[in-house]
């Protein structure tokens, strides 16, 4: 397996609306996407002084699935416009 791994940190102001955003919206819709190869998904919170930090595990069964999840460029970030926001 080969997994993808993404982090990202917000202010403590922001963290419950950004990790509901992620749980609830962003990490299903990868899910709803049905992309063959697609093990599982993993999300982690951890808070730090001033900063929350965010990370994602995304685990793939090959490289030719993880194309299908990001296109040719599989070094590519892939974050929704929500996320972004």
């Amino acid at each position: 397996m080969i997994c993808r791994y993404w982090r990202g940190w917000t202010s403590p102001e922001n963290a419950d609306a950004y990790h509901r955003l992620l749980a609830g919206e962003i990490m299903p819709g990868i899910a709803a996407r049905e992309i063959p190869g697609l093990e599982k998904y993993q999300l982690m919170r951890r808070d730090h002084v001033g900063e929350v930090e965010f990370a994602t595990l995304i685990w793939f069964d090959s490289l030719e699935s993880i194309k299908g999840f990001v296109g040719d460029d599989i070094e590519r970030a892939n974050i929704p416009d929500a996320a972004r926001a």
